[in-house]
C-alpha cells in the first residue's frame, strides 16, 4: 500500500493544483527539486565545472540508477538533452538502405512520424503503418505476416499520447526478434507509470524522459542500446564525449552507449533524473502501476456517468491517459475553464493520426498519477 498522504506531503504541487497533466510533465516530487536546486545552488557559489567536478560521483551513479529502472546495464545508457533527441540518435543512427522496410503502429507520435518520412525522402526506406487490431493495439497477426527480410526496423510507442492504450510492447518484439529486425519502443509515456523491463520487452533500442511520469526535471531523457545493437547503429555526430580523438586524423568511439551522448549537458538536470528513478524505485514500480491503473478505471467510469462525455480511449490494456470529448463543448474550453478552477488537463494536440487522418476532433486529456486522489477525480466530475 502508498502512503499517499506522504507522497503529496512530498509533492508541493499538490497544495496548489488538481494535476491531471501527467502525461505532458507530471509534478516532481522535493527530493528531485532540492537535488536539482542544490547543485544550481553549488554552481552559483563555486562555479560550474567546480560543482560538476564534486558531483563526479554522483553523476556516474545517474547511469546506474537508470539502468536499474529498466532493467539494463548501466554502459547500456545514455544519457540526452531529451527523449525525442533519444529516439533520433537511435532512429537515425541504423545505416538505412534503399528498400529497407520500417514497420510502425498507427497511433505513431508525430515527431516520430515526422522522422519516419524526412528518412524515406532522405534514404529511400519504406515506412509500413500496421494496422491495430479489434482492441486498438498493434495487430500481432499483421505484424507476423508482414515480417521479412527486408524489415530493418520495427519501431513502435508503448503507450500513445492521445488514447488510453498501451502496446503489447513485449510481445512485439519476441516476433520483432525472431525475424531479425532492430526494435525500437518509445517509452516517454510509459517508463514511470508501467514496470519496464528491457529483456522482457525484447527491445533493442529504447527512449524515455524525465518530465512526464518519471515525476524528474525537463530538458532530459535517456536512451537504452542493447550491447549486441552498439555496432549495429553508429552515432549521427560526434564529439569528444562520444569519441576520443587519437591522432591528426584518427579517433575512437567509445566503446558503450554514451557514444550517442553529446559533451554540454546540464549536470544538475541529469542529477534530477537520477533522483527521479530513484524516488520511483523506493516507492515501487508495480505498485506505481497498480495505483495509476485503478485511478485511471475509476476516471473513466466517472467520466462515462456524465451527460454528453464520450470516453475516448481503446485497448485491452489501458494506461493513465484517459481522454474524452464532450457533446456541444469545444475540448479546447474545457480546458480553459478547468484551469480557472486549477484543474490541469491538456488538449491532445497533434492534428494528424495515422489511425484517423487529417484533423481528428480534439480530445481532453486527463492524465492520472499515484499521488492523484480518488477526491481529486471527484472534484473534476463536479467541474465537468
Amino acid at each position: 500500500m502508498l502512503d499517499i498522504a506522504v507522497i503529496r506531503a512530498e509533492t508541493p504541487g499538490c497544495a496548489e493544483v488538481v494535476h491531471f497533466n501527467n502525461a505532458g510533465a507530471a509534478l516532481p516530487p522535493r527530493p528531485v527539486l532540492d537535488t536539482v536546486r542544490g547543485h544550481l545552488d553549488a554552481e552559483a557559489l563555486t562555479g560550474g565545472y567546480e560543482a560538476a567536478d564534486a558531483a563526479m560521483d554522483r553523476l556516474a551513479g545517474c547511469y546506474g540508477s537508470l539502468a536499474r529502472l529498466v532493467g539494463a546495464d548501466p554502459g547500456e545508457i545514455a544519457i540526452t538533452e531529451n527523449a525525442t533527441r533519444a529516439w533520433d540518435m537511435a532512429f537515425y543512427g541504423i545505416g538505412f538502405r534503399a528498400g529497407d522496410r520500417v514497420l510502425t503502429s498507427a497511433s505513431e507520435y508525430g515527431s516520430n512520424a515526422i522522422a519516419f518520412l524526412h528518412a524515406a525522402r532522405d534514404r529511400g526506406i519504406k515506412v509500413e503503418v500496421l494496422p491495430d487490431d479489434e482492441h486498438g493495439q498493434v495487430s500481432l497477426d499483421a505484424l507476423e505476416a508482414a515480417l521479412d527480410d527486408d524489415v530493418r526496423l520495427v519501431a513502435v510507442n508503448h503507450v500513445p499520447t492521445h488514447d488510453g492504450l498501451v502496446n503489447p510492447v513485449a510481445e512485439i518484439g519476441r516476433l520483432a526478434r525472431a525475424a531479425g529486425a532492430l526494435y525500437l519502443v518509445d517509452a516517454c509515456q510509459s517508463v514511470g507509470q508501467l514496470a519496464v523491463d528491457v529483456d522482457e520487452i525484447c527491445c533493442d533500442l529504447l527512449s524515455a524522459t524525465g518530465r512526464k511520469f518519471l515525476r524528474g526535471p525537463r530538458g532530459i531523457g535517456f536512451l537504452y542500446v542493447r550491447r549486441t545493437a552498439l555496432e549495429l547503429i553508429a552515432p549521427t555526430f560526434l564529439d569528444d564525449r562520444s569519441a576520443e580523438w587519437t591522432g591528426p586524423e584518427s579517433y575512437e568511439l567509445r566503446d558503450d552507449a554514451r557514444r550517442f551522448e553529446s559533451y554540454e549537458r546540464s549536470p544538475a538536470l541529469q542529477l534530477g533524473l537520477g533522483a527521479a528513478a530513484e524516488y520511483a524505485m523506493a516507492i515501487g514500480l508495480d505498485a506505481i502501476e497498480r495505483r495509476v491503473t485503478e485511478l485511471a478505471g475509476t476516471l473513466r467510469a466517472a467520466l462515462a456517468e456524465v451527460p454528453g462525455v464520450t470516453v475516448r480511449d481503446r485497448g485491452a490494456r489501458r494506461s493513465g491517459i484517459v481522454t474524452f470529448t464532450r457533446q456541444d463543448h469545444a475540448s479546447a474550453d474545457i480546458v480553459e475553464a478547468l484551469a480557472h478552477q486549477k484543474i490541469n488537463v491538456r488538449v491532445s494536440e497533434q492534428t494528424y493520426r495515422y489511425d484517423e487522418g487529417a484533423s481528428p476532433a480534439p480530445r481532453v486529456r486527463a492524465s492520472v498519477h499515484y499521488y492523484n486522489t480518488e477526491e481529486e477525480i471527484s472534484q473534476l466530475i463536479r467541474a465537468l
